[in-house]
């Protein structure tokens, strides 16, 4: 008997083994459940990461298609041109006698102090009154330049432009009178071809530079 109950021990146990290595099979879906619900999610990430990459695509795209509009149409760089303003002045004629110094106005038109005194000098060269002469009509302003109150000019006064001892008299003082009248103005310095001259046509002293107090104003 007691035989037999080991055999029949035996047996089962051979039996609860057995029956152990019938279950591992049946775990192996289980596991490959497993990695195929792991392959998904990472299916599924790569899916994100190339919907970012598309509109990472989109943005770029939309950029690139924004550049040549912004480019098409630039924005100026070019000074805006200063306003002219007007000033009505004073300049100084002669009789046609060349026996007086007569005043007239006349309206100038600049945008800088260069401009004004150049306006100014122009304005001396030429008159609308037809019983008053310019003295200045004949000589040529080469340049002017105008800085720490001092207006620096050079002339080119041909032999038609030659006046008497009077003449030239007036001539300077037309002058003097008409650019002292701006306040600013302290000094004119004249050069005749780039040289300082002793006198403009050889009768009276030229000063260097000419001023209020020099000129008699």
């Amino acid at each position: 008997m007691n035989k037999k109950l080991s055999h029949a021990g035996i047996a089962a146990l051979l039996l609860l083994v057995i029956a152990g290595c019938g279950e591992k099979p049946a775990a192996a879906p289980s596991n490959e459940a497993g990695q195929n619900s792991s392959t998904v999610v990472s299916g599924a990430g790569e899916n994100t990461g190339n919907t970012e990459g598309t509109n990472g695509d989109e943005g770029q795209n939309s950029a690139s298609t924004a550049q040549p509009t912004a480019s098409a149409t630039p924005a100026s760089t070019e000074p805006a041109a200063p306003e002219k303003q007007s000033q009505s002045i004073a300049v100084y004629f002669t009789d046609s006698q060349l026996m007086d110094l007569v005043p007239a106005k006349a309206t100038i038109s600049f945008a800088d102090d260069v401009e004004k005194y150049t306006e100014a000098f122009k304005a001396l060269q030429a008159s609308d009154n037809t019983e008053l002469v310019s003295l200045w009509s004949k000589i040529e302003l080469k340049s002017l330049k105008y800085e720490n109150g001092q207006v620096l000019m050079d002339i080119h006064k041909p032999e038609e432009a030659q006046l008497g001892a009077g003449g030239e008299a007036f001539a300077i003082s037309a002058l003097t009178q008409t650019f002292f009248q701006f306040s600013e103005v302290k000094s004119v310095e004249m050069l005749v071809d780039g040289e300082q001259v002793e006198s403009l046509m050889g009768h009276v002293d030229l000063e260097h530079p000419m001023t209020r107090e020099n000129s008699g104003l």
